[in-house]
């Protein structure tokens, strides 16, 4: 009885100590595997930053640096080279009030803002109701998106050289739009000007207001830094 008494526990040991190397050896697997998968993570990073060109500036950028602040400094008198006014964001936004009750206009809207701007754009949403318009409080009513630094010099590229040449009957930008703080808002009837849409799998045409921020204290001076940048002001 004794010796039949040993081999049971010795059998449960050696089963136990078994149990435990493997789940050793399934932790050990994968802390490897978890080393591994953040090495190979860094090394794609890695790959990433060497192909971009860490010396690639927008052309309007460029622009900006070399040709327009010596100009406006010429011409405004300025001393140093931080008061030369400079454009710091620009806002997109696309009202879609009628189609408020539809989801997927609203959808449709932000996927092609965010095609146009090559970003991310947002819901906007009612901040009060109007039963006029059918509207209740936080029902979304349209999109935006707000583009700074290189987005921002790489749309009004966009915008200038390619987009207003396609709008219909374009007569030029009216100097009346800026609101006497040098920030400036216009708008266009059709958002299937910009290049990024595919007018055929368009269903809708939205209108689009366009804000461009800058840091001038007058609209004489916001006028003559878009003029520099070729707006094409009437």
């Amino acid at each position: 009885m004794s010796e039949a008494g040993n081999e049971k526990p010795k059998t449960a040991d050696k089963a136990e100590k078994a149990e435990k190397a493997e789940k050793s050896d399934k932790k050990q697997s994968a802390k490897k595997g978890g080393k591994e998968a953040r090495q190979n993570a860094g090394t794609q990073v890695q790959v990433g930053e060497a192909e971009r060109d860490p010396n690639y500036a927008p052309r309007f950028k460029t622009r900006y640096t070399e040709v327009i602040r010596p100009e406006l400094m010429k011409k405004f008198g300025y001393k140093n080279a931080l008061q030369v006014p400079r454009v710091t964001k620009v806002v997109l936004n696309i009202g879609a009030g009628e189609a408020a009750s539809d989801g997927k206009k609203i959808q449709s809207a932000v996927n092609d803002l965010t095609a146009i701007a090559g970003q991310k754009a947002v819901i906007t949403r009612a901040k009060k109701a109007i039963a006029t318009y059918k509207i209740r409080q936080g029902l979304p009513i349209g999109a935006k998106v707000t583009l700074r630094k290189d987005r921002m010099y790489e749309f009004l590229d966009r915008l200038i050289t390619m987009a207003l040449p396609r709008v219909r009957d374009f007569r030029g930008l009216n100097t009346k739009s800026f609101d006497g703080r040098g920030n400036f808002a216009m708008g266009l009837r059709e958002h299937i000007v910009f290049l990024e849409i595919d007018y055929d799998k368009t269903e809708n045409v939205w209108g689009m207001d366009i804000i461009v921020n800058t840091t001038a204290r007058t609209d004489e001076e916001a006028q003559a830094l878009l003029a520099g940048f070729q707006f094409p002001f009437h």
